[in-house]
């Protein structure tokens, strides 16, 4: 079953169990899906555009929680994590962070890359090489690790 469609799935389910956050949750996901849809012109949305629009969601997501907590606004802190959780529940798992440093590693080696001033290159190599897959804050941490 597609993404698409475990996300309709889970918009009738939460529908029908009376679950208000859980819904508008499912909802915001299927709307960036529809919105998706409607600027690619197609019909159904493949898994791969269904990940990319999930991953944008949480992106979103984190950065609306760091605002409020910044902020103090605990009330929003707490509704935007539990949207989260419902985004994170259709993304795949993604690679760990012991990966993530055999990566960084042989970029490092690619590179030449010797000092901290260096990670743009190293950074880059990862991110292309292994676009989607990685997020980019991990992959920055365990750079500046290996490189100090």
């Amino acid at each position: 079953m597609s993404i698409e469609a475990d996300v309709t799935q889970a918009m009738k389910a939460a529908m029908r169990a009376r679950q208000t956050d859980r819904l508008r949750a499912v909802r915001n996901i299927r709307a960036a899906f529809l919105l998706a849809k409607k600027e690619t012109g197609a019909d159904s949305l493949d898994d791969a555009d269904a990940i990319k629009q999930l991953r944008r969601l949480a992106k979103q997501r984190k950065d609306s929680i760091q605002s409020f907590v910044d902020g103090g606004r605990q009330d929003l802190v707490e509704a935007e994590r539990a949207e989260l959780s419902v985004v994170q529940e259709f993304l795949p798992a993604g690679p760990s962070e012991a990966t993530i440093q055999g990566w960084v590693e042989e970029a490092i080696a690619a590179t030449g890359a010797t000092s901290p001033r260096e990670i743009g290159k190293v950074m880059g190599t990862v991110m292309k090489s292994h676009k989607g897959e990685a997020d980019g804050g991990v992959v920055r941490r365990i750079a500046l690790q290996l490189l100090s």
